[in-house]
């Protein structure tokens, strides 16, 4: 009769999860190098200041690569219970964060603290270190606590279950969306998260009845949450509207931006205009540094750099996968999933709205946009993964035969371990 076990020990993390990683990093900050000085000429003239030189966004995007960096190889390095014993205070903490940034902003109006934009307040103002986006800890909160969560209830045999089970998710997932798509206005981080649950329920194994129950709800939700703001169904309609209602000169015209980013990415045909010759990024493109950097880095590198892109996120996705396909703790596997969630909905939404085959939707280019609360938690998530890594399994086939013992057994077994330790390493 034949046997297989599973053995799962520390070995040798999956080190090709840095490579990409830096990779994309690194190719963020040459970005920020190449368009810094436009970016800042343009600043200046807007403003009528002197106060952004041609370092300005390079030096930022430095600092906020080392201390994604940081956070990468802490998460990788601290013991997986601590992060699922504290899963609740981080949510916790999201949520606190978020509600403090919903008084001292949309109540009380305190600019000194709170950083609003047409309406909408989703950062605190952190003066010389910068600005502090709550809803990107509240991601963070809810990928560990819902994982655990899930996992909880898997173990229980309790997953379908509605009362034990499916409205407790659907309530925690609702508050956190009430914060992110309500009262910040974000939709965007808000589809994000919705793509985390997702996720992770589907790799939980959520029967198809109740999923198919889930999406319907979630469909209901994001249909009721763009009718709802007016300037949702203006994106909508634009995106709809396609060029009838596009305008080069008026910066102000609904299908402007996506109509700067085609031509961004267009203008840089196969090899790209070169670095420090971009045209999009002087002003004609908004966002240049932040949501449209996938354009920008088509008008620097052509479709040959655009394609070196998309290799690195792919083969990034694929090494998450592979680490959560051999993971063996539910849990480790569920966190696994939605950081594969996370990364993959930012990536498409991000990639597709640029190339005009979805709306926009305002969310990073993951590791590679300006910013920092973003860079960070992105890094920190895909920090616990590696460090996932060294714990995936190895399958070692058993043979045992009934007629056979002694000395045939135990040479099978010394085998076996032989097998393991070379796998560990």
């Amino acid at each position: 009769m034949n046997m297989e076990t599973l053995r799962q020990r520390a070995h040798r993390p999956d080190y090709q999860i840095v490579l990409y990683v830096g990779l994309l990093m690194l190719l963020g900050l040459v970005t920020m190098y190449a368009i810094g000085p436009q970016r800042a000429q343009v600043l200046n003239s807007a403003y009528g200041v002197d106060s952004y030189t041609g370092t300005y966004f390079v030096i930022k995007q430095a600092t906020s690569l080392a201390i994604a960096l940081g956070a990468f190889f802490i998460m990788a390095l601290v013991p997986f219970r601590l992060i699922k014993q504290y899963a609740g205070w981080l949510l916790i903490a999201g949520l606190g964060a978020s509600a403090l940034l919903l008084l001292t902003g949309n109540i009380l109006h305190i600019d000194q603290i709170a950083h609003c934009t047409l309406g909408a307040c989703r950062w605190f103002e952190l003066g010389p270190l910068g600005s502090f986006q709550p809803a990107e800890l509240l991601k963070f909160g809810m990928l560990l606590f819902l994982a655990r969560m899930i996992a909880d209830k898997m173990a229980k045999g309790k997953l379908n279950d509605w009362e034990e089970s499916i409205i407790p998710i659907l309530l925690v997932t609702a508050t956190a969306l009430g914060f992110i798509v309500i009262f910040q206005k974000d939709l965007g981080t808000g589809i994000t998260l919705s793509a985390i649950v997702a996720t992770m329920l589907m790799v939980a194994g959520v029967s198809k009845s109740v999923g198919l129950k889930l999406a319907g709800i979630a469909l209901g939700a994001g249909i009721l949450s763009i009718i709802v703001a007016p300037h949702r169904i203006a994106r909508v309609m634009t995106f709809f509207g396609g060029s009838e209602s596009a305008s080069l000169t008026d910066a102000s015209g609904a299908s402007y931006h996506i109509l700067q980013a085609k031509i961004a990415i267009g203008s840089g045909s196969w090899f790209g205009l070169g670095i420090g010759n971009s045209v999009q990024s002087t002003g004609y493109l908004p966002e240049a540094i932040n949501d449209s950097v996938f354009a920008i880095l088509g008008e620097i590198f052509g479709f040959v750099g655009l394609f070196g892109v998309l290799l690195l996120f792919t083969l990034t996705l694929f090494r998450i996968l592979h680490v959560a396909d051999r993971l063996r703790e539910p849990w480790m596997q569920l966190v696994a999933a939605g950081v594969f969630g996370w990364l993959a909905s930012h990536i498409v939404l991000n990639i597709a709205s640029m190339l005009g085959v979805f709306p926009l939707t305002g969310i990073t280019l993951p590791l590679l946009s300006f910013g920092g609360t973003s860079m960070v938690f992105v890094a920190a998530a895909v920090g616990i993964v590696f460090g996932m890594s060294r714990y995936t399994a190895h399958e070692v086939v058993e043979k045992k035969e009934a007629e056979h013992a002694g000395s045939m057994r135990g040479r099978r077994l010394r085998r076996t371990r032989d097998t393991s330790r070379r796998g560990a390493r």
